[in-house]
């Protein structure tokens, strides 16, 4: 494991382990890096580093250190640990359930959490997804696994987008992400991805918040989606393996 994700650099520099864990699985707050291609990886600090690649929620603090930490990673540290990541194993660690109700839950962190001995509220239009154990996941363990509620119908209709294009409200994603999804060249896996950090991708690049020249072809995909869509999409894109 290269220093810069094990300890970071100072200063301004915080380890790359730390929020994306040392095997890369990452959390739903931010990305997961294991497996992604490295020149993708380096792309993305050259992006962030070029403010191409923003938020549509400026306050969000996880893309907002991601910014502040392109202006001052050096270029070797960027590949030694696009390199590391790009040798990992991702891991599928996503149980999505479709339902109408939902555990209430509380904001921690950077995350949400389930409130168990609260009512259960209707799911309405969102993605929750929890930890499956709460401490567990705040020591950063990297067998932690997540529960991703998602409304009902929500995966037959993200299969037909994601396969078809749903009757052309959007391009079907295999043509660059590959047939089984799982990444083509410098184009990134969307299988088994955070539902969360998918949706977020989605209406990022749609509000213009994320561009550059690899995000481009991805400006039609996202041009007639809405919110149900991206939803549904991502449920389905987070049922594969």
């Amino acid at each position: 494991m290269p220093d810069v994700v094990a300890f970071g650099r100072k200063p301004g520099v915080y380890a790359c382990g730390y929020c994306h864990l040392p095997d890369g699985a990452g959390r739903p707050e931010n990305a997961s890096l294991a497996g992604l291609p490295a020149g993708y990886i380096e792309q993305q600090l050259a992006d962030f580093k070029s403010a191409t690649r923003r938020t549509a929620v400026p306050a969000r603090v996880p893309p907002r250190l991601m910014i502040e930490l392109a202006q001052s990673i050096t270029n070797s540290d960027a590949g030694s640990a696009a390199d590391y990541f790009s040798r990992l194993q991702p891991q599928y660690e996503i149980k999505v359930i479709e339902t109408a109700v939902v555990p209430h839950t509380h904001v921690a962190g950077w995350i949400l959490a389930a409130d168990r001995a609260a009512p259960a509220e209707p799911i309405g239009k969102r993605i929750i997804e929890v930890p499956e154990d709460l401490e567990q996941f705040e020591l950063r363990d990297a067998r932690s696994r997540f529960l991703a509620y998602v409304p009902v119908g929500s995966v037959k209709t993200g299969e037909a987008l994601v396969k078809t294009g749903g009757s052309s409200r959007t391009l079907a994603c295999a043509g660059c992400h590959g047939a089984e999804l799982k990444g083509l060249g410098l184009v990134p896996s969307i299988a088994g991805r955070s539902p969360s950090y998918i949706v977020r991708q989605l209406f990022d690049i749609q509000s213009a918040a994320r561009a550059g020249t690899d995000v481009a072809p991805m400006t039609e995909v996202v041009k007639h989606l809405d919110v149900d869509d991206m939803i549904a999409i991502a449920s389905y894109l987070a049922t594969l393996n």
